[in-house]
Formats: structure tokens, C-alpha cells, sequence
């Protein structure tokens, strides 16, 4: 039944993200006072992904660094400076929509960019090992690169945010990785085989409970929550431009090029809304969950432009 689930959730899972975000606003009366589970779930659901990371992923980060770099580099130093570029372009007097683009960004890659780079044959060890670096730096790139974009135009408890951080991400991660590390194969696998739906489950729970404490923003589908919406799409489909260039221009392996896609166009949006909602005022927190409307949509369809890239490849080598 628990395998039957997660197939079911997976399938589904980019049509339940927004539907979540529908709920959230819906029921907001009610998941408002469930907001104190939020960071439990969530340390919980990156406990559960990190269950098939291991330290040996760091071996190939030290022996393979470019691309490492690379993922980091667009991560943490393009894409957040670009959305300040163009969120200074149309939002110069709303210093809250900035930050909440710019945080919208600046979160580690998302956990579950391994499973697409799985699905679509991209090199796992090397998404696993930015995941890993990523998530452990988050707590010190985070609040650094929001400060050093936003200065002090919106105040924020750094201290807080890290602590948030490392209790949520960092923590869990390492848990599941020393699991990962000492439990016998066939034991872990079954863990983490009867965890994953679980932890898929906590997802939409989390972004419902979220969406709840912005709902009067949501609730307001006005000509600036739909410039917030088309700026934060064009923001998203640009980290995977700049990932496909990235790899193009370095000429990385096929496998590398798609790992990178995924790391670098995905974010651990939840991570993000949570501290959104729990460190920032309610309107950072809106260009944050808007971003997980399309985010695995988004994701779903760079995986359709690989497919077709790798059939077409393949039927002009079958034509020669």
C-alpha cells in the first residue's frame, strides 16, 4: 500500500503543489494554528531524502570540482543577483517583493532535484554531492547573500534564520547520512522505501499550512500579484538557462549537464516559504509561494526537453 502511495504521489506531485497552495488559502482559519508542525515535517521530509545520500559523495565533489563550483556559482552568486536586477526592475519601491524574490533564490537546491536527475540519467553522484555541500553551507549563504542584496531595507534575525536552518536541513541531513552510512543495504532500503511516501505526503501538508499564513495576499489576485507571479516564472525558467549554458560552455558530460539542470533550476522552495513565514513579514513570503505553484511543473517540463533532445539525437545517429 505505502509503495502504491508514493507511485501515486509522484505522479501527481506537480498538480498537488498548487492545489495545496489553494487549500492553504481556502482553509486558512484552520491551518493557521498548525503552523508550529511546519518545521518538524519538514525536518522530517529532509531526513527521509537524505536517507540515500552518503559521505562518499563528497569524494567525488573533491576529485571532480568544476562542476561543483559551477552549480554553486549559478546557485548562490547569478541567479540571486539577477533577481535583484529585475526585481529592482519592476518592484523599486517595494523593498518586502525583492526580498522575497532574492530568498526565493538563495535557499539550497532542492532535495528533490535528485529524482529527476534519476529519472532523466543525469550523473546522481554529482547531484547528490551539490545537495549535500549546498545544504550544509545554506545556514552561512542564505542570510549572508540576503543581507549583502537587501542591506538592512528589511530586518531580519539572522541568528534565528541559521538556527532555523540547521535545524530543518542541516541536522536532519547528516542524520540520514550516517544512517545511510552504517545500515546494512537491504535494511536501508526498506526504510527509506517506507519513509518516501511518507515524506512525500509532509510536502503539501506544509505548503497548505504556509500558503494559510499569507492567504490575505493570495486572496488578492490583483495586477501586482500577477507581475509578482510572471516575474518569479521568468526568475525560475532562468536558472536553468543559465544551468544549460553553463554546461554547455564548459562542455561538461551529458550526465553532468543534466545533473546541473536540475540542481541549479531547483530550490528547497519549502525550506524557503517556511523561513519566509517564520523570520520575515508576511508579504516576503508571497513571491516564495507563488514559486511553488510551477516549480515541479517547471521541472517536469525540462525533463520533456531532454526527452526529446536525447530522441532526436538518437534518430539522427540510427539515420547515419
Amino acid at each position: 500500500m505505502l509503495q502504491s502511495l508514493n507511485s501515486l504521489l509522484g505522479k501527481w506531485m506537480p498538480f498537488l503543489t498548487p492545489i495545496s497552495v489553494v487549500i492553504g488559502v481556502l482553509a486558512s482559519v484552520y491551518l493557521q494554528p498548525l503552523a508550529f508542525l511546519v518545521p518538524w515535517i519538514f525536518a522530517f521530509m529532509t531526513f527521509a531524502g537524505s536517507l540515500n545520500s552518503s559521505f562518499g559523495s563528497l569524494k567525488h565533489a573533491v576529485t571532480h570540482p568544476l562542476p561543483i563550483f559551477l552549480a554553486l556559482g549559478i546557485l548562490h552568486i547569478i541567479i540571486p543577483v539577477w533577481a535583484f536586477g529585475v526585481g529592482n526592475l519592476f518592484f523599486q519601491h517595494n523593498p518586502l517583493i525583492i526580498t522575497g524574490l532574492i530568498l526565493a533564490v538563495s535557499i539550497p537546491t532542492g532535495i528533490t532535484s535528485v529524482i529527476w536527475v534519476t529519472m532523466y540519467k543525469g550523473n546522481i553522484s554529482l547531484a547528490l554531492a551539490i545537495i549535500l555541500i549546498d545544504t550544509i553551507l545554506s545556514p552561512f549563504i542564505v542570510p549572508a547573500t540576503v543581507a549583502l542584496l537587501i542591506g538592512e531595507s528589511v530586518h531580519m534575525n539572522v541568528f534565528e534564520i541559521m538556527k532555523g536552518l540547521f535545524l530543518m536541513i542541516v541536522i536532519p541531513s547528516l542524520i540520514g547520512m550516517l544512517i545511510n552510512q552504517f545500515m546494512k543495504p537491504n535494511s536501508l532500503k526498506k526504510v527509506s522505501s517506507n519513509i518516501s511516501p511518507l515524506s512525500k505526503l509532509g510536502l503539501p501538508i506544509v505548503i497548505a499550512i504556509n500558503s494559510s499564513a499569507v492567504a490575505p495576499y493570495l486572496k488578492q489576485i490583483d495586477f501586482e500579484f500577477i507581475q509578482i507571479t510572471i516575474v518569479m516564472l521568468f526568475i525560475a525558467i532562468s536558472g536553468y538557462l543559465f544551468s544549460w549554458w553553463g554546461g554547455h560552455l564548459l562542455k561538461l558530460k551529458e550526465t553532468e549537464t543534466v545533473s546541473l539542470i536540475f540542481t541549479g533550476g531547483m530550490r528547497n522552495i519549502s525550506a524557503g516559504a517556511v523561513l519566509a513565514v517564520s523570520f520575515f513579514p508576511p508579504q516576503v513570503a508571497v513571491p516564495v509561494i507563488v514559486c511553488m505553484l510551477f516549480q515541479q511543473l517547471l521541472a517536469a517540463t525540462q525533463g520533456q526537453l531532454l526527452s526529446f533532445k536525447a530522441n532526436k539525437k538518437e534518430k539522427e545517429s540510427v539515420s547515419m
